[in-house]
């Protein structure tokens, strides 16, 4: 109650603080900067903001409170930072905020926020960050071909949009991150002006055709994700070769082909490289120019038409960063070993591979290889994986007994799927009761003797 009028910041953001918030600190005159995001219990209503403010900067987040509190907010004619995400707000995004015309970040994710977004928001033209996700929202997204010309950051992903990209999303000359995944735009990705882009985020959308040829100009990009759309076409990895800085490339789940003709004008370059996920994208091979990719950390390549063994040079690749490889759903018939030093999510299963089981690194959370043609008995190696959540080895033709120190997952292993296979003996008695198992399946097998009691009586 004694604070100076003086005072021109106030942070008390994730203090937990209760009871009612004090709204004579709204009339401080010099109050420049109020943060109290994070402050659940804490009492905002009624919650009025006066026109002569100079508030300039007003985090709300992840607090709770009535829309009504806020609608004197557009009062607040020289805010530049408004955050209210996470706060329950409900309803339409109030039109009245096109009035914050110096407002150069708006962050209102997180909310049960619908129906379109205002015209009235193309009025803030100072916007930098404009980010709106994890609502129902729905609609287009407001048009102007000079919409937005300091816009970097833009994201709208997982909402009810609709409709075609906005003209001004390929002219915005400062945009460095669109973030429009989960929603249900359509049409085609049209051409890029700007250079400036560093991630492109439209997964999980409608959009079809082929991609335009400026993305292979980007510079500056670090990840594409365009997975789950209905783009279509012919890409040749030498493509990527102009993109230097590609950190994160998702390209499954659409009707593309990639091809590789050749190696040396992309294995130097891509280096820098630590996502690729090419589900369902019609290759024949492992892509050559994974050859010398070092730090790669998740690698999919299912449902495709890879054949064979997997060749001897992918021991190098990612060889220490490796956690994620899925190459389910091909018809690959050999695997030697598993070198990925590091490996946490290993997934082979729809395969053809015949053979002993080999046994990944003691790091393995999940390990998949189901619907194979695996023989032979399965080594106790497999429980020096101390954090083995997932095992699946259904319908192979491993035999022999099930591997007594099951028993000795029993704090990690929460799935264990045996069906359809020639295990033979008796159930290992030594599951700990109260253990996570979940879902325990040895359908179709040879084994016999009584049920461990803490099967019965988990």
């Amino acid at each position: 109650m004694n604070l100076s009028s003086s005072l021109r910041s106030l942070s008390l953001a994730g203090c937990d603080l209760q009871g009612k918030f004090p709204k004579n600190i709204l009339d401080l005159p010099n109050l420049n900067l109020l943060n109290l995001g994070g402050n659940q219990n804490l009492n905002l209503d009624p919650l009025k903001f006066n026109r002569s403010s100079n508030l300039e900067h007003l985090d709300l987040s992840s607090m709770s409170f009535s829309t009504e509190s806020i609608d004197s907010v557009d009062n607040l004619q020289a805010l530049k930072y408004l955050d209210l995400s996470d706060s329950n707000i409900s309803g339409t995004v109030p039109i009245s905020l096109g009035n914050l015309l110096q407002l150069t970040h708006l962050d209102l994710s997180w909310n049960q926020l619908s129906g379109q977004i205002p015209l009235s928001i193309l009025n803030l033209t100072q916007l930098e960050y404009l980010r709106i996700a994890k609502s129902s929202l729905e609609g287009s997204i407001p048009d102007e071909v000079t919409a937005f010309p300091n816009l970097i950051y833009l994201g709208l992903y997982d909402n009810l949009l609709n409709g075609t990209l906005p003209s001004w999303l390929y002219t915005a000359p400062s945009l460095k991150r669109i973030s429009l995944s989960q929603n249900q735009f359509s049409g085609h990705i049209k051409e890029f002006q700007s250079k400036s882009l560093e991630v492109i985020s439209l997964e999980n959308n409608k959009l079809q055709g082929p991609l335009p040829s400026s993305i292979f100009q980007l510079l500056n990009l670090t990840h594409l994700v365009l997975s789950s759309n209905n783009l279509s076409g012919v890409i040749e990895f030498r493509m990527f070769s102009n993109l230097p800085n590609l950190k994160y490339l998702h390209l499954s789940y659409n009707s593309l082909s990639l091809t590789s003709n050749s190696t040396s004008s992309v294995n130097h370059i891509l280096l820098n490289l630590t996502g690729l996920l090419l589900s369902s994208c019609n290759l024949s091979e492992f892509p050559q120019f994974l050859k010398g990719l070092k730090s790669l950390e998740r690698l999919d390549l299912s449902c495709n038409k890879i054949q064979g063994k997997i060749p001897q040079w992918m021991q190098e690749v990612g060889n220490v960063s490796l956690t994620y490889l899925n190459v389910s759903h091909n018809s690959l018939t050999e695997v030697e070993h598993f070198p990925w030093k590091n490996i946490e999510f290993l997934d082979l299963s729809s395969n053809l591979i015949s053979g002993n089981l080999p046994i990944p690194a003691s790091t393995i959370n999940v390990f998949l290889i189901s619907n194979n043609s695996f023989n032979g008995e399965v080594s106790s190696l497999i429980c020096n994986a101390s954090s083995l959540r997932i095992l699946d080895l259904s319908h192979n033709n491993s035999s022999g007994t099930i591997p007594q120190c099951f028993g000795n997952l029993s704090n990690s292993l929460e799935f264990l799927n045996l069906k359809k296979s020639k295990f033979y003996g008796t159930i290992p008695p030594t599951f700990a009761k109260g253990c996570q198992l979940s879902n325990f399946n040895l359908n179709g097998n040879l084994l016999e003797g009584p049920l461990t009691p803490s099967m019965i009586h988990p």
